[in-house]
């Protein structure tokens, strides 16, 4: 990502009309098979238009999926609001995660399936922090603390969370998609808990 140039972000509208397009055609196709000419044809956008925000293919993808993958840390926020049992607490970060999956496939499989991670890892998209903000918020609390093996981490909760995640995507869509991501819940949840949970 070109860290020197700053350019402006991209209008609302033109986002409606691009990023859906982007979305189906990575997640139907594999990377290198995607070039702006066809991301162009069926948006309607030139790529005068489209360089005029993100300098490359792999900058236009990368910048939709660090945006949609943000949403998730937002509603997670959000549903975990009121919630004092740090097991629910869990249950509903999974739940938020998956569910949002479920209504954006495209997310999902372009970010779990088609990226090349290499590629991926040169961005600064690549390194999630709003989890992290979410994890720290529940170690910092000496209650909720009390819940947990006292040997986990900030680092080792996330890298649960994200295996758990990446596993039940990887799983379904190699399964053709046959069902819905939230019901994988109930089978990987308490092996998660028994893991995190003191003894």
């Amino acid at each position: 990502m070109d860290t020197t140039l700053q350019r402006s972000p991209m209008p609302d509208k033109l986002k409606q009309r691009l990023y859906p397009v982007v979305l189906e055609l990575f997640s139907q196709n594999d990377f290198h098979q995607v070039n702006i000419r066809e991301i162009c044809r069926r948006s309607g956008l030139s790529p005068s238009t489209i360089y005029k925000y993100y300098p490359s293919k792999e900058d236009l993808l990368f910048s939709i999926l660090d945006e949609k993958i943000s949403a998730i840390g937002d509603l997670v926020e959000v549903h975990i609001q009121g919630l004092e049992s740090v097991r629910e607490i869990f249950r509903k970060i999974f739940w938020v995660t998956l569910e949002y999956y479920d209504r954006n496939p495209g997310v999902a499989i372009t970010a779990f399936i088609t990226v090349p991670t290499r590629s991926w890892m040169r961005e600064t998209s690549y390194a999630r922090t709003d989890n992290q903000v979410i994890m720290q918020s529940i170690l910092s609390d000496p209650a909720r603390r009390a819940e947990l093996d006292p040997l986990l981490d900030e680092e080792h909760l996330q890298d649960l969370y994200f295996m758990y995640c990446s596993r039940q995507i990887h799983k379904w869509y190699y399964h053709g998609r046959c069902w819905q991501l939230v019901d994988t819940i109930d089978r990987f949840f308490p092996l998660f808990w028994k893991t995190v949970r003191r003894s």
